[in-house]
């Protein structure tokens, strides 16, 4: 697709032009992948999202060196890699090595307490580069609502909780105080609520996009040039280059269905990859294309832009912003959420084949696949487990995983 190649040059030459702002002196964010980016963006802090940041490490080769200096380090081998790897970089100090150059070291930290691990990885990030540190809670929701999709959208209080939400808003009220200092802006409330609202119309758009493929006789984009549509966007959601960038691709989107263009034309049985891109390998997205006709139609992160971001605001933005973040990596990865919205996604999506990421070094990722597999089993959907890592090629065996997912392809053919 035209616009995959135009997301990957923008977000290039993004942080190329953000090495050059940093270099002027501007101060910059680095932050974990569920915070509240909204308030980095609209306060005009530049940011660099860490799980993005592993996996264009990954995708460069780099990962192998990073994580064997890892183990030099002493560190223990349950880390979870997705999200240690740029700091393992950051502590080497070899910006030359590093993509594009490498990062400087940013002004303030963000991550919330969404696993064991990351409040002490972002700690040691603090100790090394002496940012501000702000931690966000993770409170447990009392009682989760395994079709919170249908309720996320409008009725976000009482499906997260008045008591978690008003803890996520104090502590982003502490956040955002401390991007006045370092922005030397003011807060402006009506302007974020009019942000908001722009962000609500991106994901609506990609909620669309959506619609779109899912629906379409044969699947017009795979997921390998799904995701630099929607996530580049996600990283800047809410600028006028993000509605712009999601308004073409949504359009490229519909040409292709209009002509009767496909991925495969050919295609006779639709995939779905469960968890993060396998960043060092994605080309293992279109192997089974000519062989069995088996395209790879579904990731997480389209179908995720709308139910995991759009929030009503009902005259408080910055609550429904506390809505959105308060459960999203939860919402992905642990039961009862993940499970019955993959059957939902799934039968949507008319999917045959699910191949589930089991990063077996990323305990939050991993948890829940146990339930998720049997709820789409239930469903009728066969389920293939990989045991592996998104940004670890190390221990990759691409041939015995592409038997392990052809052998279930032999049985869907078969009857």
């Amino acid at each position: 697709m035209t616009c995959a190649a135009e997301a990957t040059a923008w977000q290039r030459d993004w942080l190329k032009g953000l090495r050059r702002q940093i270099a002027d002196g501007a101060a910059f964010a680095f932050v974990n992948a569920d915070t509240p980016h909204e308030l980095f963006h609209f306060m005009d802090v530049p940011m660099v999202t860490n799980q993005w940041w592993s996996a264009v490490i990954s995708a460069k080769q780099l990962a192998p060196h990073y994580l064997d200096r890892m183990v030099a380090l002493g560190f223990h081998a349950h880390l979870p890699r997705y999200s240690s790897l740029p700091l393992i970089a950051q502590m080497e100090g070899d910006f030359d090595r590093q993509p594009w150059g490498g990062l400087p070291a940013p002004a303030i930290l963000c991550a919330r307490a969404s696993s064991d691990e990351h409040p002490r990885i972002f700690q040691r990030w603090a100790e090394l580069t002496g940012a501000e540190l702000h931690l966000l809670s993770a409170p447990a929701t009392p009682d989760p609502a395994p079709d919170w999709w249908l309720r996320a959208r409008e009725g976000w209080e009482d499906l997260y909780g008045s008591a978690r939400l008003d803890l996520m808003v104090a502590e982003m009220e502490i956040l955002i105080a401390a991007l006045v200092r370092l922005s030397g802006r003011d807060f402006d409330r009506d302007g974020f609520a009019a942000y908001m609202a722009r962000i609500d119309e991106q994901e609506r758009m990609l909620d669309t996009v959506a619609d779109m493929i899912a629906g379409a006789e044969k699947c017009p984009v795979g997921i390998a040039e799904q995701m630099p549509n929607v996530m580049i966007p996600q990283w800047h959601r809410g600028s006028d280059r993000a509605l712009d960038h999601v308004r073409a691709f949504r359009d490229e989107v519909a040409g292709r269905i209009e002509r009767g263009e496909a991925v495969c034309d050919g295609e006779r049985i639709r995939m779905m990859w469960i968890g993060a891109g396998l960043w060092f390998d994605t080309s293992f997205y279109t192997a089974f294309e000519e062989t069995h006709g088996a395209v790879f139609c579904w990731s997480m992160y389209l179908p995720f832009a709308a139910d995991g971001y759009i929030r009503a605001d009902h005259g408080d933005p910055l609550r429904a912003l506390a809505a959105r973040v308060s459960a999203m990596n939860e919402q992905l990865h642990q039961p009862p959420w993940v499970n019955e919205w993959l059957v939902k996604e799934a039968r949507r999506w008319r999917i045959d084949v699910a191949v589930m990421l089991v990063p077996e070094h990323d305990r939050f990722s991993g948890y829940g696949s146990y339930f998720a597999r049997e709820a789409l089993k239930a469903a009728g959907v066969r389920v293939v487990e990989i045991h592996s890592d998104m940004v670890d090629p190390r221990d990759w065996d691409r041939a015995a995983m592409e038997a392990r997912v052809r052998a279930e392809l032999y049985e869907v053919e078969a009857g």
